[in-house]
């Protein structure tokens, strides 16, 4: 904790990037808080309320299941279903029913008993994605002792006049939920602030598909901030400001009120593109009511990240055909699997590594899995007789590394009738900034990932408080190398985005457009913020 003076700064982990501004809404989490243990004289009574109780969760799941899946996509659903499968599992049923028979206690008793040691099994596995798993088994058990008390899940001022249930609120819990998440009207909610969880959490996958920032990490949450406290969250940077001043709003260049997906649709201007970022195939959805002028960074390896799984050729065809149809005929920009460093997925069965953001990851992956490369090339060939293809090839370091891939690629699609493909190059490590004329005489089209670069640039990892301060596009240096790359890309008459957190920043729009940029892709609920900013600049 922080003090600057009126303002109170607390810095946690990005899970959902973003800035907002609103009043905080307190989530209760004390609701099971006293639920004691007691002896039972009618066991047999005990399991059949026990018995129903499961029974309605699973219905309660099951529900949300296909809500899910119209409302957000049917990888976010899986979330449910897994949750769904858990509970109706006779392994845990058995263990509930005897917990209440050998010890002669109540059903919430046996609850609380083995959802807890489940959980705590899960947590001492020396594995990310697993641990982050035990979110399920609290929620399961969280759901049952609702339904055992019949009680729903509520505010700490629900029920006062000026409760809002979160609407037009940051909502701060102990642990965002796949349930909490989707339980809130997110149409209208600014952002959440949580004690737990991480960035593989599936609540943290839903918050980045729905667009809405999110801190996690912040310790002893609700002993710090109370409801109707006036909070910044900047989950660019993991970090939130209680009662932040005019001046401080002013400079991060926010709003007092968050961007909700209500915005008023700005149309396309001449002379600047504005595109989508998209993670998800439903974000086109989204970016299609923003009237978004193409998909600028598809993030395809959230698909994998969202199901837990890996996606065969057949399932990523379906995926990214729905997605080129989507469009029209707009340009979609698909971000080649850029999975490893922070984005880890046990499920690829990759290796441990003591620095993983300079290690196996990006296009070193693709290169040395040809199984990856292989099933998403053959995808995005056959996907393309629906619309134009623009491949993306992440973390590229050099011309060779480029040409490689490349020409890996179109040896793997050799056998099918294809459309429209293009093949371009990601800007984000300055070895390949500083090779961009030749890497530019050769891709057809290149974007430049600012997140990445910036942080490669000042070798600063942005998600560390010790050195946050130097993670900044406020230098001279970083400006100068933009111009090199714009440079290339007139020489070679090559297409060239940006879409990286400034593209979608105020602040950097005049620096952008003097350079001579004319394509930004960003998150689709800031497009009619940019364009209306980009309207004055005329």
């Amino acid at each position: 904790m922080n003090k600057k003076e009126n303002e109170t700064y607390l810095t946690g982990i990005s899970i959902s990037e973003g800035i907002v501004v609103a009043k905080a809404c307190l989530f209760n989490e004390d609701r099971h808080s006293n639920i004691l243990e007691y002896e039972i004289t009618d066991i047999n009574k005990e399991k059949d309320r026990l018995f129903s109780a499961i029974k309605i969760a699973a219905d309660q799941l099951g529900q949300i299941t296909m809500d899910v899946e119209e409302r957000i996509g049917v990888a976010e659903s899986k979330i449910f279903v897994a949750q769904k499968m858990i509970l109706e599992d006779e392994t845990v049923h058995e263990t509930l029913f005897k917990t209440i028979h050998e010890r002669e206690v109540n059903a919430e008793s046996a609850v609380i008993r083995v959802m807890d040691a489940y959980e705590a099994r899960l947590l001492d596995v020396d594995n990310e994605y697993i641990k982050a798993r035990a979110t399920d088994i609290g929620e399961i058990k969280r759901r049952l002792l609702d339904v055992l008390a019949e009680i729903n899940p509520s505010f700490l001022c629900s029920g006062l006049e000026h409760c809002q249930r979160g609407k037009d609120r940051i909502i701060v819990a102990k642990e965002l939920t796949p349930s909490l998440t989707i339980s809130l009207d997110t149409r209208h909610t600014a952002g959440f602030i949580t004690e737990h969880g991480g960035k593989l959490s599936h609540a943290a996958i839903l918050a980045r598909a729905l667009g809405i920032p999110a801190v996690s990490g912040i310790k002893n949450i609700h002993n710090i901030i109370t409801c109707g406290t006036d909070i910044l969250i900047n989950a660019n940077k993991g970090e939130i400001i209680l009662w932040p001043t005019e001046e401080t709003i002013k400079r991060l260049e926010v709003t007092k009120t968050f961007i909700s997906k209500d915005t008023v649709r700005e149309k396309p201007i001449k002379g600047t593109r504005v595109m989508a970022n998209i993670s998800l195939q439903q974000d086109v959805t989204e970016a299609i009511a923003m009237e978004a002028e193409g998909i600028g960074l598809y993030r395809t390896e959230f698909e994998f990240l969202a199901r837990g799984a890996y996606l065969t050729e057949e399932e990523q065809f379906q995926i990214y055909s729905q997605v080129i149809k989507s469009m029209k005929g707009k340009p979609v920009y698909f971000r080649l699997l850029d999975i490893g460093g922070e984005k880890t997925a046990d499920f690829l069965k990759l290796p441990k590594e003591v620095n993983p953001a300079l290690g196996f990851r990006g296009s070193r992956l693709l290169q040395a899995r040809d199984d990856l490369l292989r099933a998403q090339a053959r995808a995005l060939a056959r996907a393309s007789v629906s619309g134009p293809v623009y491949v993306l090839y992440p973390l590229i370091i050099d011309i060779n590394q480029f040409k490689l891939l490349r020409d890996k690629f179109l040896e793997i699609i050799s056998d099918i009738t294809t459309g429209d493909i293009k093949h371009g190059v990601m800007f984000e490590v300055p070895s390949a900034c500083l090779q961009a004329e030749e890497l530019l005489a050769e891709a057809e089209f290149a974007s430049i990932g600012t997140n990445d670069l910036i942080q490669y640039l000042f070798a600063v990892d942005r998600d560390n408080e010790y050195v946050a301060y130097d993670y900044t596009p406020d230098k001279p240096v970083f400006w100068n190398l933009l111009k090199t790359i714009v440079k290339a890309a007139k020489k070679h008459n090559r297409p060239l985005s940006v879409c990286g957190e400034i593209a979608g920043n105020k602040k950097y729009l005049v620096k952008l457009k003097k350079l001579g940029f004319s394509m930004l892709s960003v998150s689709a609920r800031l497009i009619p913020v940019i364009r209306k900013e980009l309207n004055k600049l005329k």
